[in-house]
């Protein structure tokens, strides 16, 4: 039995991790008693009395919780702090099977963004396999249920007193500085960082990344089917579980649903459009696939253990 512990239990992302443990009995959960929360002699030892901590904090943070750990601790964090750092695993294993390797082996993971992951899922394969040039001008749309803000968001949307702006559907990140775009760029291997236009809507969990392709200016003409059929062998090629390359014809409504995997760890990869204009389209639960699901995944993988254990 492994003895891990949460530092940020008490977050969106961390009461999540929590849930996806609850039926685990090869899992020891050390907890810090709620007065010591914020003393870093209590959560040095606890992290150090574990054989793994998730990180469920802000940067700074995290970071502060890095130099608190010992070498032999293996650190899972879900912040932004470390997701560019090649000296940490990038946890997300089906975009490589590299990447998967080094999250097996790695003391230190950082779990990627919600939004980065619906991102990567199409970008990293497409300039993987140079269908996608990396200068390519890269502008990507998403949709987000509001728990992906935090806990001050989810009391603000939940307010009954609530204005009424937030019947709406919302743009954010208008200067083009959103927290995920350096991931975004790096881990796929773009030459210059996405365009990229966020909304945050009136639902609770679920999120669907828009990227839209103008096929006359890949690296050659690939058509809306080629494209399909090439993630669609990528992902198979990376024994994928959680990742699926819908087939033709889906969704049969036409319409793409934000929160359909809410509560999962699954993502789905829709292609549609035409041989001009590609429209790829990836669906997922910001707190499963883009944050508490795929930490535990990662954990899971660096165990050695069956990846999909406590994950649906």
């Amino acid at each position: 039995m492994v003895k891990v512990y949460i530092d940020g239990q008490e977050g969106t992302t961390g009461l999540k991790i929590l849930e996806r443990f609850k039926d685990r009995n090869d899992i020891e959960l050390l907890r810090i008693d709620e007065d010591k929360r914020k003393d870093n002699a209590e959560r040095g030892r606890l992290i150090n009395s574990s054989d793994f901590t998730f990180l469920c904090l802000p940067d700074a943070a995290a970071i502060e919780a890095v130099s608190l750990a010992e070498d032999r601790v293996r650190i899972i964090d879900a912040s932004t702090a470390h997701r560019t750092n090649p000296d940490w695993a990038y946890g997300f294993p089906e975009i490589s099977a590299e990447l998967r390797e080094k999250i097996a082996g790695s003391s230190r993971v950082a779990v990627p963004g919600c939004y980065a992951s619906g991102f990567a899922s199409m970008v990293y394969p497409l300039v993987k396999l140079g269908i996608m040039p990396k200068d390519y001008p890269v502008c990507a749309h998403a949709v987000s249920g509001y728990s992906g803000a935090g806990k001050k968001a989810i009391a603000q949307y939940e307010d009954p007193e609530r204005d009424e702006e937030l019947d709406s559907p919302r743009q954010y990140a208008l200067t083009q500085q959103h927290k995920h775009l350096p991931e975004m760029q790096k881990i796929c291997g773009l030459d210059y960082a996405p365009s990229f236009n966020p909304l945050i809507c009136d639902y609770f969990s679920g999120m669907v990344v828009s990227l839209p392709i103008h096929t006359r200016i890949l690296a050659k003409k690939y058509g809306v089917e080629d494209i399909r059929k090439a993630l669609a062998e990528y992902y198979e090629g990376n024994n994928s579980y959680f990742v699926r390359v819908m087939p033709e014809g889906e969704p049969e409504s036409g319409f793409i649903g934000a929160n359909n995997l809410s509560g999962t760890n699954m993502m789905e990869i829709f292609v549609s459009g035409n041989d001009d204009r590609v429209i790829i389209c990836s669906r997922l639960d910001n707190l499963g696939k883009g944050a508490s699901g795929a930490a535990v995944q990662c954990l899971n993988i660096m165990m050695g253990i069956n990846e999909k254990a406590g994950l649906i």
